[in-house]
């Protein structure tokens, strides 16, 4: 199965170079991370196509043959534009729709009030990937990321996917402390997908996420991509700050899960 959308297709990528598998079943893929069963994102289903009404319990009838001890269903659609996607039928079924903007640059610029007092610089080491590990934590306080476990896993994976060579952590430092940071992957194909855009609480609205994406995506581009991507929250105030560096809506992105 080709995969069309630009977001559906980077977060594939990002999973198969952590070591996630993805098999092709014709008119879907399956996409396991077997080493973080409740990643919801990592275990999902991706359709070929908008399922056509009554088909919801067929979905939900084939992510359990394919993941019996999962407590979620996720199920992606391959679309380029969330608006032919009727919803009502998985949203009765108990679904939430998780809809995101894909945006794409070529080139990115200074933000309007940059920072200029941080340093900005790629993660290196085990002091470096605590203080990811604990910003993480902080971010995702009391939301169903915030699990010990996952959250391990996930920085685990990330640490082990740029130390590969697959992209850079990048970090925004203040006084030795790590206060934001991202992730800029890629498979070497010219695509480098941002990841994992987060701020501490108290260094919010200083310039900070918008200088570093910025200069992530000078490196990114300066080591070798020609389109930078980001996937990001429609409604979320981040995703003024991406555009205010260069970043342009490409498609709409959107996924369904069931939760626990």
């Amino acid at each position: 199965m080709d995969v069309r959308s630009l977001g559906y297709r980077t977060d594939l990528m990002i999973r198969e170079l952590e070591g996630s598998t993805v098999t092709d079943r014709g008119d879907h893929l399956v996409i396991r991370t077997p080493d973080n069963p409740p990643y919801w994102w990592g275990n999902f289903l991706l359709l070929a196509s908008p399922p056509p009404a009554g088909e919801a319990a067929k979905w939900i009838a084939a992510f359990a043959v394919e993941f019996p001890g999962a407590r979620h269903v996720a199920l992606g659609i391959d679309v380029v534009e969330a608006g032919i996607v009727d919803e009502a039928e998985l949203v009765a079924e108990g679904f939430g729709v998780e809809r995101s903007s894909v945006l794409t640059a070529r080139d990115v610029h200074e933000p309007p009030r940059p920072n200029l007092t941080a340093t900005y610089r790629e993660l290196s080491g085990d002091e470096d990937w605590r203080q990811a590990a604990e910003l993480r934590a902080i971010v995702t306080a009391g939301t169903p990321g915030s699990d010990p476990h996952f959250l391990a896993a996930r920085i685990a994976a990330e640490r082990a996917l740029t130390e590969a060579g697959h992209g850079s952590w990048f970090g925004a430092f203040l006084g030795g402390k790590l206060v934001a940071q991202l992730g800029l992957i890629t498979d070497g194909s010219g695509i480098a997908r941002y990841q994992n855009v987060e701020s501490h609480p108290d260094a919010r609205r200083k310039g900070l996420a918008g200088s570093l994406v910025w200069q992530a995506g000078l490196r990114g581009l300066d080591a070798g991509a020609d389109t930078l991507v980001m996937v990001a929250d429609p409604d979320e105030i981040a995703i003024g700050i991406y555009r205010s560096v260069g970043f342009a809506d490409a498609e709409t992105q959107i996924g369904f899960t069931r939760r626990p």
